[in-house]
């Protein structure tokens, strides 16, 4: 019928102006009228009495706000949802009245508009990820009307969006889901963790959604989601005001490994004030994203190239040199401005986990309080993206391992609910990001024991703590009683090492038996630059972090040391510190093995000091981290390669390996 399909345009083009343009929702009641009145005209001259009707009842709630002086935005919003929510549900009914024999709903045309759809599905995750966060704060807090209102939003935005394109799956959930939170908004619902498990499962079958219209745009073989009948049912029993028995969810191997995939670097909601700011943004492809900033990085070279050829040095020309120092400064600012738009927030990150966080601890039965600081510290996409896996496998430990039932915790006089932290920090150059909580901790001798009983370790080994704990990273390594469907197996925390190590990081561990264990990641801030200090010895030029610097000095006799004839120290501001000659842990010659004749730097690493003696100080340089392939990617105490301005590879050194192993 396409005089109908004309009316269903204009309801959807009415949904959409009201989603698309929130800022027209404060306007006064009467701005709207026109367009209900003009739906009802185009209903009667149709014959769809149902939408003639019900636009005549939302023109006539229209007149009464305009008559009470327009009353609050959100009241004039929520009138506007209600009103054409049952514009919809009118028109369906005149349709079916009109067809004795319904036909089954056609596809989404996928194809009329690929770009329109793309935008969708990138929107919809973002309102489905800051859904997600804001539920929790419900959960956490159920008078907490902002965050009810914002997750009532998310649905009502891609209810509308959904609606537009012809997505009847998606926009019929939508519209279900947001009955139910329309009535706990007027106070006509209480906020229950059975309603919450609604939510959190809506937006997941939501989500299952968009993935297959993002397959289906890729011309991947997709099926669309099963009609989830129980859910449905749930909603529907939530809307009518019966009580629904409390569950808990069971997230299986699966679900876990999907909620990972699903962490994103996506960025929240951001609040009303601020969205003519965010209309300004533009979204950019990934892929080209990353090609600009590694074009950049290879600028960065060419320019130190070109800045240190001795041909163009030679020309003493100062208007030249001018130029090339505007050329440099804008190359150094192009760099660091393509290298801000690899960073995102890690608070999304941190926001997955605690949905993850309150699954388990449905699941196991033990009352679990989650704590974020930090959320604002920035790290590279990339990295953020690498995280969501390992911190899903700490996570997951935790919750199954380290913390305890309540009737244990109450016998050990602690609080039945547990703590888990979650922290970032930025420390010497490098984001440290910390999971602590308040659990069992770890057992060095019952680690140790396991060790053994599997042959990983001997008898006569001599092992530090630090080193006993370290043995859980070990492929298969687990003491775990039982496998469960989470953990159990000896497969997560060699994952853990595996990832962390390949983002040139370090995983450590605290714990106190009794107390709780804290997992602390040192990740460096990008992937792609490093600040370093170019040193060299013999014909070698090493790269030494500039974080890691202390002070650089030329050492006189009064400052050398040695113990017990073996060990060599250096007298620093009257603190005696280890001196590691590099040229022997490089295996070069140096110009003199004399080190009244070399340079001492002072480096520092967790806070331990110590010095490298090399045979000169080239200077200060912001370099592009280059991969040294696979045959030299474990090489003791090299983190990577770069190019130098000279055109000469220098190796960035790795500190904290190079104090660890150093000679005695």
């Amino acid at each position: 019928m396409p005089q109908l399909a004309e009316l269903r345009r204009a309801i959807d083009e009415l949904a959409l102006n009201m989603v698309v343009s929130p800022s027209e929702v404060g306007m006064e009641p009467a701005g709207w009228t026109p367009a209900v009145q003009r739906i009802r005209e185009m209903a009667l001259a149709e014959n769809a009495g149902q939408v003639a009707a019900s636009a005549g009842s939302m023109i006539g709630s229209l007149s009464r706000l305009s008559a009470l002086s327009g009353g609050s935005p959100e009241r004039i919003a929520a009138e506007l949802a209600q009103g054409i929510a049952r514009l919809q549900q009118a028109l369906d009914a005149d349709r079916q009245a009109d067809a004795p024999v319904p036909e089954a709903a056609a596809p989404a045309p996928l194809s009329q508009d690929p770009e329109l759809l793309a935008d969708f599905v990138l929107e919809s995750r973002e309102h489905l990820a800051a859904v997600e966060a804001q539920v929790l704060a419900v959960e956490r807090d159920p008078a907490d009307k902002e965050a009810l209102n914002a997750v009532f939003r998310g649905f009502h935005t891609i209810k509308g969006l959904a609606g537009f394109l012809e997505l009847r799956e998606v926009q019929g959930l939508a519209h279900e889901v947001e009955t139910i939170l329309d009535r706990a908004r007027n106070s006509q619902l209480t906020i229950t963790a059975s309603a919450i498990d609604v939510v959190l499962q809506s937006a997941d079958h939501l989500r299952g959604w968009l993935n297959h219209v993002e397959s289906q745009l890729r011309h991947l073989a997709s099926d669309p989601p099963e009609r989830d009948e129980s859910l449905l049912g749930r909603i529907r029993a939530l809307a009518s005001g019966a009580v629904e028995p409390e569950c808990s969810p069971e997230p299986g191997a699966g679900e876990l490994a999907a909620l990972a995939a699903a962490v994103e670097s996506g960025k929240p909601e951001e609040p009303a004030a601020s969205r003519p700011r965010e209309a300004m943004a533009v979204k950019v492809d990934t892929a080209k994203l990353d090609y600009m900033v590694d074009m950049a990085g290879e600028m960065l070279i060419a320019e130190s190239l070109v800045r240190h050829d001795p041909d163009l040095s030679a020309i003493k020309s100062p208007k030249l040199q001018r130029k090339v120092a505007q050329l440099k400064r804008i190359t150094a600012e192009l760099q660091k401005t393509a290298m801000a738009m690899r960073l995102v927030p890690i608070g999304p990150l941190f926001g997955r986990m605690a949905r993850l966080v309150r699954d388990l601890s449905r699941q196991f039965g033990k009352p679990v309080e989650m704590e974020t600081l930090g959320g604002e510290i920035e790290l590279d996409r990339n990295i953020v993206e690498e995280l969501a896996d390992p911190l899903m496998h700490m996570v997951r430990n935790a919750l199954d391992h380290g913390i305890e039932p309540p009737e244990e915790r109450r016998r050990k006089e602690k609080s039945a609910v547990a703590r888990l932290l979650l922290k970032a920090h930025h420390q010497a150059g490098q984001v440290v990001i910390e999971m602590a909580d308040d659990g069992r901790g770890l057992d060095p001798d019952k680690i140790k024991a396991k060790a053994l009983e599997k042959g990983l370790i001997t008898a006569a080994e001599a092992l530090s703590e630090a080193e006993i704990y370290n043995l859980i990273f070990l492929p298969g390594f687990t003491t775990a009683k039982q496998v469960t469907s989470i953990s159990g197996r000896g497969v997560g925390m060699d994952v853990v090492r595996g990832h962390i190590e390949k983002l040139r990081g370090r995983v450590e561990i605290r714990s106190a038996p009794g107390r709780g264990t804290a997992f602390v990641l040192k990740l460096p801030l990008t992937l792609a630059i490093i600040d370093g200090l170019v040193v060299g010895v013999g014909q070698e030029r090493y790269i030494v972090p500039l974080f890691g610097v202390r002070e650089m000095f030329r050492p006189t006799r009064e400052h050398l040391w040695t113990v017990q004839q073996r060990a060599e120290m250096a007298l620093v501001r009257n603190t005696l510190l280890p001196v590691l000659r590099l040229y022997r842990r490089f295996r070069v010659r140096p110009r003199s093995e004399d080190p009244l004749e070399s340079v001492l730097v002072v480096a520092e690493v967790e806070g331990q000091r110590f010095c490298l003696l090399v045979d000169e100080l080239v200077g200060k340089q912001e370099v592009v981290i280059t991969s040294l392939g696979e045959t030299f990617q474990n090489v003791p105490g090299v983190a990577g390669g770069a190019i130098l301005g000279d055109g000469k590879v220098g190796l960035i050194l790795d500190l904290e390996r190079l104090f660890k192993g150093q000679d005695p």
